[in-house]
């Protein structure tokens, strides 16, 4: 599945009120994240900011350019998140999409971010729905990216990718092509290789290592599959928009399931990218974009 899918910082871990659908205490981490701010004439419009969450083994750099032309196109403020265990955001072993929620909604409050639209890729998808399912109230629009609201098994490749990091930083090496040659050996798509090792940093000692937590995120595996149990008793009635690739196969559920997908979503779309995969906000950014103005408008 995924080989045809591919295609601000702090440091401490803080507790806040609980979020949860189950009402147990939570702990939260503050995401890193980068803001693309409206032009000061736009400003004046006060348009809802646009908070976008990125997918497994993702981070804020990979909307770097989209989130500029977000923010320009859709005349809005656009927030780009790190989600926990990713990017420079801290490190926690709890590695669910309440807890990912949660860290969301903290991220919501210490900013003053009121009424905003949510946009989730995959992993970052599922954060999005489940804090709209949980948080209806809080949200004024959502946009999924290539992710359905089911709970699907993930593939083996995703394993595979968490030990070809584990072997790598092992390996202690010096080049960037040197881990691109050990990952070669797993993944023969580059696009997918190079996705990965956006994750590769230099370390003082001059050798390159992940920065995110590939034993953590390795152990949280078998539950990013999932998705909310209160999916089945609530709904969010706000407007909705699925943006999927016509070649990925997290679009043939969304086909598949409408009926499925109106109970937990009564006010959805879904608008289908041709020709592209599961990335495809990058495959086709153009469609894409043309998508997501016509769904979020450029005067709320």
């Amino acid at each position: 599945m995924l080989r045809q899918a591919f295609r601000r910082s702090f440091s401490t871990t803080t507790t806040v009120r609980t979020l949860s659908a189950n009402n147990t205490p939570s702990l939260t981490v503050p995401l890193s994240y980068t803001k693309y701010p409206a032009s000061q004439e736009d400003h004046s419009i006060h348009n809802a900011p646009l908070i976008v969450c990125h997918g497994l083994f993702g981070s804020k750099q990979n909307w770097r350019s989209l989130g500029r032309g977000m923010s320009s196109r859709l005349r809005r403020d656009v927030y780009t998140l790190d989600m926990r265990n990713h990017g420079e955001s801290p490190h926690a072993e709890l590695h669910t999409y309440d807890a990912m929620a949660n860290d969301l909604i903290a991220f919501m409050e210490k900013h003053k971010i009121e009424n905003p639209i949510l946009l989730g890729h995959s992993m970052g998808g599922k954060v999005v729905m489940t804090t709209a399912l949980q948080h209806p109230h809080l949200v004024k629009k959502l946009v999924v990216v290539d992710i359905a609201p089911f709970s699907l098994p993930l593939s083996n490749d995703f394993a595979s990718y968490i030990d070809a990091m584990r072997t790598i930083d092992q390996a202690n090496v010096k080049k960037q092509s040197e881990a691109d040659q050990l990952l070669q050996q797993i993944e023969p798509d580059m696009g997918i290789r190079m996705f990965l090792l956006t994750n590769l940093k230099r370390q003082p000692d001059g050798h390159y290592k992940f920065r995110i937590p590939y034993d953590i995120l390795g152990k949280a595996l078998g539950n990013m599959g999932d998705f909310t149990n209160i999916a089945s008793t609530v709904s969010y009635p706000g407007p909705t928009q699925f943006i999927a690739g016509g070649k990925s196969n997290y679009c043939k559920p969304l086909k598949q399931y409408p009926d499925q997908v109106k109970a937990m979503f009564p006010n959805y779309r879904l608008d289908v990218v041709e020709g592209a995969g599961h990335w495809v906000h990058a495959e086709n950014p153009d469609v894409f974009m043309k998508y997501l103005i016509d769904f979020v408008g450029q005067k709320d």
